[in-house]
Parts: C-alpha cells; sequence; structure tokens
C-alpha cells in the first residue's frame, strides 16, 4: 500500500518581514472559515507576515475557475486552499499533481512555484494525523463512511493508510461511491451500502464527511438511534463544531472527533507546503479556537484538556 506521507518539500526562500505571504481559499460559502486566522497566526509566530484572502466564487463554471486560479498564478500568490465545491473541478486546470493528490482526485491545497501550480491534498494527511491522535486505531471493524465527495475521497484513503479493516461506504450519489472504491480496491476493502443504516450495521465507527449538519443545517447524516457507545463518530464538519451528529454521540457515550481536529492538521501541513517552514500547531489551534468563539454559536465549545469529552450546552459531566 503507498503510505500517505505527511508534505514534505524543499524550503522556500524566507519571505522578508516586509514583503507579506499572499495567501488565499476558493471555495463557497466560506465566509465563517477559521483559515485566514490559522495561516496569519502561524506566520506571525515565526516572524512572517501573510495575508489569507477569502476568494468566494458561487456556482464557478471550468472557465471562471481558469480565471481565477490564472489570478494566483499571476499575482504573487505563494499557495491558495480549496474547498467545496471546488476540490474535484481544479484538477485539470492544475500544471501538476503530487502524487497523493493524483491517487485521491481531490486537491485542497494548490501551492505556486515559477508560476507553476501544483496540486496536493493535506485533508488525507491530515485526517490520518488528526484521527491517530484524537482516537488512536480505527479498530477490528469495518469504518462506516457517509460521503463520497471531496473530502469523503481524502478521508477513505486516510481509512486505508491507518489500518482500517474495511469501509462500509454510503453515499447518495451511487456513481461517486463507486468510484472512490475503485480508487481504494488496492487499499482497503470497500463495500458500497444503499442505505445509512446498511453502512452503519456491524461497523466500530462512523466518519460524516457530507456537508449534512453545517449551518444553515440542522440535520444529521445519521439517525440517532444507531449510535451506541461502542462506536466512535469523526465529523468533517467545524460550522458548528458540535454538530447534531457530534451531539447525539456525545449524549450516547460515544469517543468524538470534532472537525476542529482535521482542519488544525490539514492547515499545519498546508502551510508547511506553502511557505517551507513548520508551523506552530498550538498557535493555529489558539487561532482556531478563537475564531470559533467569535462566532458564538451554540455548541461551540471545546475544552483543550479533554478534546473527547468537552462539555456540551445543557449537559453536566
Amino acid at each position: 500500500m503507498q503510505e500517505l506521507v505527511r508534505p514534505a518539500i524543499e524550503p522556500a526562500s524566507a519571505a522578508p518581514s516586509a514583503q507579506p505571504i499572499l495567501l488565499g481559499l476558493i471555495g463557497s460559502p466560506i465566509k465563517s472559515s477559521a483559515a485566514p486566522a490559522m495561516h496569519e497566526a502561524a506566520a506571525a509566530a515565526l516572524g512572517l507576515r501573510a495575508h489569507y484572502r477569502l476568494i468566494d466564487v458561487a456556482g464557478a463554471d471550468a472557465k471562471t475557475l481558469r480565471a481565477m486560479l490564472d489570478g494566483v498564478r499571476l499575482l504573487g500568490f505563494s499557495g491558495v486552499n480549496v474547498t467545496f465545491p471546488y476540490k474535484e473541478a481544479v484538477l485539470p486546470l492544475l500544471d501538476a499533481l503530487a502524487p497523493g493528490a493524483a491517487a485521491i482526485g481531490t486537491v485542497n491545497t494548490v501551492v505556486v512555484r515559477d508560476r507553476t501550480l501544483t496540486g496536493h491534498n493535506t485533508d488525507a494527511t491530515g485526517f490520518t494525523a488528526a484521527f491517530r491522535r484524537v482516537i488512536g486505531s480505527p479498530g477490528d471493524a469495518p469504518v462506516a463512511l457517509i460521503g463520497a465527495g471531496g473530502v469523503g475521497r481524502a478521508i477513505g484513503f486516510a481509512l486505508a493508510e491507518l489500518g482500517a479493516r474495511g469501509i462500509c461506504l454510503f453515499d447518495q450519489d451511487a456513481g461517486k461511491a463507486q468510484a472512490l472504491a475503485a480508487r481504494l480496491e488496492s487499499r482497503v476493502a470497500v463495500r458500497i451500502c444503499a442505505e445509512v443504516a446498511e453502512a452503519l450495521g456491524g461497523a466500530g465507527g462512523v466518519v460524516n464527511a457530507t456537508p449534512v449538519g453545517m449551518l444553515p443545517s440542522r440535520e444529521s447524516p445519521v439517525p440517532p438511534e444507531l449510535i451506541h457507545e461502542g462506536l466512535w463518530v469523526a465529523d468533517a464538519v467545524y460550522t458548528p463544531l458540535w454538530t447534531p451528529l457530534l451531539r447525539a454521540a456525545r449524549e450516547r457515550g460515544a469517543r468524538v472527533m470534532t472537525g476542529r481536529d482535521l482542519s488544525i492538521d490539514q492547515a499545519v501541513d498546508a502551510f508547511r507546503l506553502f511557505t517551507g517552514r513548520e508551523a506552530s500547531r498550538e498557535r493555529i489551534a489558539a487561532a482556531f479556537d478563537a475564531a470559533i468563539a467569535r462566532r458564538g454559536e451554540p455548541g461551540d465549545v471545546y475544552d483543550p484538556n479533554t478534546p473527547h469529552k468537552a462539555e456540551l450546552p445543557g449537559r453536566t459531566q
């Protein structure tokens, strides 16, 4: 099995403090993104300045995406992150792909070097690092993966890297599920399921890799009655931090991983790619937490001392 290696590149020349590092995020809707705070804090901790711009364009077709990427290429960007709904759409518009991104078929990080755009995937490496820190091992039972889109593909590869015994995959678009299963064929056994309940049957853990539960949605991709204390539950969504799925999981005693950890670890890897410098995970995490706190959304509570057991509003532990 090809290992998903955390990104390593030749160090970029250290930018003088007077010359800011220009970064950005392409996607929509992204106004609540914590990415600007995280990357600007990481740069400041290294004595650098970064300007991180939100490039929020809804409904962009290939022509519009190409125009945005040409702007990134020509205007002095060191790189950009890419999020929903463009992680797959950007692939044919880039000059090169890192091996991990080529295998996964999605890109969330684009690095600019000498006006050449290279796509990487730090969702996969970030999820792997976060999962090892928060949950540890996927266990002996299969993992239910809900969603086979951009982040779902990355998480599928991460689960294979983590040693998952099998993946029970559900996506409302059967074609997406089949495409991901084909990409994972040589790495981990994948069973495509027709319903969420089928995917959860006998599973030791479940990952939500869909936007379900992201504000303004108040729904859960998994019916609460399917969650029990023997499961671990992870959610890629961090708006809100405590999604309906994670709240139900905590109420039933399941181990949980919020979207916080994935967001932080993928940012650490992306910053390394953008700058050639190692970011302080602690500074990135503090910036993320501050950005979340400023939102003031119900349920956005994080206890840094007990990441699996953060207190939910209205519940005493």
